[in-house]
Formats: C-alpha cells, structure tokens, sequence
C-alpha cells in the first residue's frame, strides 16, 4: 500500500535561526516535504519563533512540519505533528491535545513488540533505527534491517529508519521496507543542501520504477 508519508524525512540540526532557515529552504526546495523542527537546547522564546518560521516556510513548498516531543509547541504552531521517543509524552496523552487530525510518529528502536503497541495506540507512523553508525545518537540500541521487512507485513503503517543514514547506504533501509528516511548530518552538513536533497528523494523514484513500493 502506498503512503501519504514517503521519502525523505529531514531533522533539523542545532544552529541560529537564520543559517537554520537557509538550510531548511534547500532541502525543500530540493524536494523534502516532511521535516522534523528538533531542537533540544534553544530557549521556550527560540523554539516558538523557529517552529512559526517553519510552519510558514513548510507551507511555502507544501511540506509537513513536525516538532520533536514538544506538544505545546507543536499546538501553538499548528504543527502538522509530533515524533515521540519512548521515554517522551505518552502517545494518549499526545493525542488527546494534539486531536485525531495530527500525525503522530513513535520511536520503536528495532523492537516489533514496541511497534504493536504503538500501532494499537494510534500511532501514525513507526520509526525504527539506528540502522548504521550515527553521530546524533552513537549509543543509540542497533537495529537490524530485517526489522524494516517484518514490519511491513505486520503494520499497515509508514515506516521510517533513521540512524547514520547516508547516500551510500539508503537504498539498503528503502530496499528493506522503508518508506521514509529519516536524515540530519547527511543532509545539513553537506555543501550543497538542495543538490543532496534531490539525491535523496531520488532514490525513492528508483525504488519505484524497480518495483519496490515505498
């Protein structure tokens, strides 16, 4: 079955808000259409005027903006959703705020059992991950690829790998069973944001014309 959710999935890096927005515009402009405003350590202050600048910005390309464990924010802005780690709010507690319209995404690490009970909770879309090496969350608990397969026969779900995710190893994760993937450093750090962006995206047109369906 194919999903409204599909391909690449951009997380934002730490950073001011000018050089944050720039970044953003590319990847959108290099035809992201998820992104995910995650920002850890910036001021409540910070936080709300970034989250506005990219709700008006997803809204400029037709993109969908999620914030990351922040369901205040999230509300305020008319975030199209939030992803929730599994020690962040309770996913009953999410859509009771947030309503039954909002896109709720939950972090299941490489556990089925974590995603059975996120799909009968109502979650959106499962994550899965760290698939490779990942300098956002080194100690992060490995995931096996065949976890991305297994779901896809268990789950009428998008599903999104995230973890050291590059140009060199994302159609292992699309081939696998992703629909979605989930980048920060690959994408962000790279010279030319918009030109990588259309890299990504364009792996899943590939997975597409060779038969495998995101």
């Amino acid at each position: 079955m194919r999903h409204e959710l599909t391909g690449l999935y951009a997380i934002t890096p730490e950073g001011d808000t000018k050089t944050l927005l720039k970044q953003c515009k590319a990847a959108l402009a290099g035809g992201c259409r998820l992104l995910q405003y995650r920002d850890k350590i910036s001021s409540p202050r910070d936080q709300l005027r970034r989250a506005s600048l990219l709700r008006q910005l997803c809204d400029d390309y037709d993109g969908k903006l999620f914030i990351n464990d922040n369901l205040e924010l999230a509300a305020t802005v008319t975030a199209d959703g939030v992803h929730l780690g599994q020690s962040d709010t309770p996913l009953a507690q999410a859509r009771r705020l947030l309503g039954p319209k909002s896109i709720i995404g939950i972090t299941c690490h490489g556990s089925l059992a974590l995603a059975q009970a996120a799909n009968a909770g109502g979650a959106d879309y499962l994550a899965f991950g760290r698939f490779f090496s990942s300098n956002t969350k080194p100690t992060a608990i490995a995931a096996e690829l065949n976890v991305l397969t297994r779901a896809r026969t268990q789950f009428d779900k998008p599903l999104v790998a995230i973890g050291g995710i590059n140009l060199d190893n994302a159609r292992q994760v699309i081939s696998a069973g992703a629909h979605m993937i989930a980048i920060c450093g690959a994408l962000f750090e790279q010279a030319n944001i918009e030109q990588t962006a259309r890299q990504f995206c364009r792996l899943f047109e590939l997975s597409t014309e060779h038969g495998i369906s995101p």
